[in-house]
């Protein structure tokens, strides 16, 4: 019997919409692409399984056929995703052009290194009269680096897994991209499944972000349109001892399961990947042999059934290859009995599809959020029969008697903030609008039973679209176009740089004392002027209060949907918990959504997953580093005091009942202190 784990459940529409195409033969996501298909720079974000290769496709075609540019070159990761790319007859299903790539032309099939011969055939491409090349983003720097960059010019560069990209300047492609950008002569589709670009290195340089045009099209809207798959789990799950003796805890053998086992260098890690393996599979039942077409090992139930086994962590290449071989058979990949359970290391994330994967299980925690995103994006393809996909994190509890006690505790936050991204992906997009007695209904949303009210704040949802307006009272909203940009494209990422912020997670969960605006206010907005220093106080400001809008809603959500649970009551979509948040309290304002905790929910759903012991132990890790008011910390407080000066008429006071009005003038206080003492410069 596996046993529960805690998570958040998000329950989606089934309304089939997102697999359905328009009279071109183009999906939602491909239909919105296309029509930007003008634009010189291009950016789609949108998640695994949704469509990306295809609506480059048609772009690229458009961009060859009717925009005047000479050539498209794709560029991949790695040579496995290079096969997204093949000839397609885009034209049976309604397109006027097929895409075709010459064998000679797709660099990721050629034999040899990606430097050397590769590099000799992106020149004679550059040279010949074809259109379409695909070769990794190796093949391709080291083809930059040999003909230099005019050789690009009136063409189409199309870098496919765009996270791998990074701003940082030993990232050779990255540099590369922002010189492309400089000449201006290149057009440029870049493509991700992450929302978190590059993790913690940007992408691009801001200047040149901003040149880029999005298409976004989120997990939401994508799972919303499935045909069969309506609910997908999110969860952590703790352990202590060696993994293997607690797997089939969380591991359902009737499940189709991608296991990512431990990196040999992590904590939950014994060191000998192969031995892991053979206990797992002695785990699940009796060895029976090795499939000799497949290479799968079969492993007889208690049942009697038997399980097919696909073994990616061998280091004997012949027969890892022969399985990987077996699991990208086009002739299998609508055959559910052709594999049960696939055990890997490295592999099996980014661009591996096998659309029957339930159980996204991964031991240890994985450095990476884009990674994370890739994984929980391997068990979210819709399939017959497949209604309830999961992702389950396996993690090692922190035990006070290990050296590395700090480490566990890290692992422990960063999973937490992983959990609390994924929730934020998975949530519909917000559009949040200042209340004014002014306002009035937006058409295309559904404002509930009574309609769209004048006297009270509305929340209006466009199923289409995967919106949800809310009106707040006292909301700043963006002036400048950037600040517009980010309130509606990019507060993930801000959300992102907040709650992966060590001090914000640690006080969140663990400082009984906390007031809320403490983080809400003061760690995001410090966080918002050092991410977006480019922008105004008035601006900073907005993209905070629109940030933390949408992390406390999804919470808020979150809360009524796990207590609707432990009711008795049907999981209801988080989406419908956030209706329901925002029409049970009577008037939603900002300085209500900045009074909660962002974490809280977090706590909670960590004490039902962590042993009382261990979280006894976590948080005494962490309060026992806890130090006083710094001089930085004193004087945003004491930024905020006089603002609250300026709107009440009167200055913090240090006996008010409203904590957070007192720790303002706690903060003045010090700052008048360490300005006395000289510790500003």
């Amino acid at each position: 019997m596996t046993q529960s784990v805690p998570s958040v459940s998000v329950t989606y529409a089934q309304n089939g919409s997102s697999t359905k195409a328009n009279a071109l033969g183009m999906r939602p996501m491909q239909e919105r692409a296309y029509e930007k298909r003008g634009e010189q720079y291009l950016l789609i974000k949108s998640p695994p399984a949704s469509g990306k290769s295809r609506a480059l496709m048609f772009i690229a075609l458009d961009k060859l056929m009717n925009q005047g540019l000479k050539q498209a070159i794709v560029v991949v990761p790695e040579k496995a995703i290079g096969a997204s790319f093949h000839d397609e007859p885009l034209s049976q299903h309604g397109f006027w052009a097929d895409w075709r790539v010459e064998p000679r032309w797709n660099l990721c099939n050629a034999p040899g290194g990606d430097n050397g011969g590769k590099v000799k055939a992106v020149g004679t491409f550059l040279e010949s009269g074809d259109r379409v090349l695909v070769c990794t983003h190796a093949t391709f720097r080291f083809a930059v680096d040999a003909y230099g960059i005019e050789a690009f010019d009136d063409r189409l560069i199309a870098i496919d897994e765009f996270h791998h990209v990074s701003a940082n300047p030993d990232n050779k492609l990255g540099t590369h991209l922002g010189e492309l950008i400089e000449r201006g002569k290149t057009h440029i589709v870049a493509m991700t499944g992450s929302y978190f670009r590059g993790d913690a290195e940007a992408v691009l340089a801001p200047s040149d972000e901003a040149k880029f045009e999005s298409v976004t099209y989120t997990y939401y809207e994508q799972l919303n349109g499935y045909t069969y798959l309506k609910q997908l789990d999110i969860g952590y799950f703790f352990y202590s001892g060696a993994y293997v003796e607690e797997i089939l805890q969380v591991l359902d053998p009737d499940e189709k399961t991608i296991l990512h086992i431990p990196n040999i260098n992590s904590r939950e890690s014994t060191k000998d990947k192969m031995r892991e393996v053979e206990h797992i599979i002695e785990t699940l039942g009796e060895w029976q042999g090795i499939d000799p077409t497949t290479g799968f090992q079969l492993v007889r139930r208690p049942d009697g059934r038997i399980l097919r086994i696909a073994d990616l962590v061998d280091d004997d290449v012949s027969k890892r290859d022969r399985v990987s071989a077996a699991l990208k058979d086009p002739a299998q990949k609508r055959n559910r009995d052709h594999v049960d359970i696939i055990i890997a290391l490295g592999m099996a994330k980014e661009g591996f599809d096998w659309i029957w994967c339930e159980h996204a299980l991964t031991v240890g925690y994985r450095a990476s959020l884009t990674e994370i995103v890739q994984i929980i994006g391997r068990a979210t393809r819709d399939a017959p029969g497949k209604t309830r996909a999961r992702f389950t994190n396996l993690i090692a509890e922190p035990d006070a008697a290990e050296a590395a006690v700090t480490e566990a505790v890290n692992d422990t936050l960063k999973a937490i903030a992983a959990s609390l991204l994924m929730e934020q992906v998975l949530a519909p997009r917000f559009e949040f609008k200042a209340k004014h007695p002014a306002n009035s209904p937006t058409p295309g949303f559904d404002y509930g039973e009574g309609g769209y009210l004048p006297d009270r704040c509305n929340v209006g949802v466009n199923e289409q679209t995967g919106t949800y307006q809310i009106e707040i009272k006292g909301l700043a909203e963006p002036k400048s176009p950037e600040a517009a940009r980010i309130c509606r494209e990019d507060l993930n990422e801000v959300i992102a740089a907040f709650v992966q912020d060590k001090p914000s997670i640690e006080r969140g969960l663990f400082d009984e004392d906390l007031v809320p605006e403490e983080l809400t206010q003061l760690r995001l907005g410090k966080i918002i002027k050092e991410k977006y220093p480019e922008l105004d106080t008035e601006d900073q400001e907005a993209v905070r209060q629109h940030a933390i809008a949408a992390l406390n809603l999804t919470q808020q959500a979150k809360r009524i949907v796990t207590e609707g649970e432990k009711d008795g009551a049907s999981n209801t979509a988080l989406i419908h918990g956030v209706r329901r948040f925002a029409m049970d309290v009577r008037e939603l304002d900002i300085d209500l959504i900045d009074r909660i905790n962002p974490f809280g929910e977090a706590y909670a759903i960590l004490a039902k997953a962590m042993s009382e012991e261990s979280l006894k132990q976590v948080a005494a890790a962490i309060t026992a580093k806890r130090t006083s008011l710094t001089p930085e910390e004193a004087k945003e407080l004491a930024i905020r005091a006089v603002q609250f000066k300026k709107e009440r008429g009167r200055v913090p006071a240090l006996t008010a009942h409203d904590p957070w009005e007192r720790r303002m003038a706690e903060g003045a206080t010090a700052f008048m202190r360490f300005k006395a003492e000289g510790r500003y410069a």
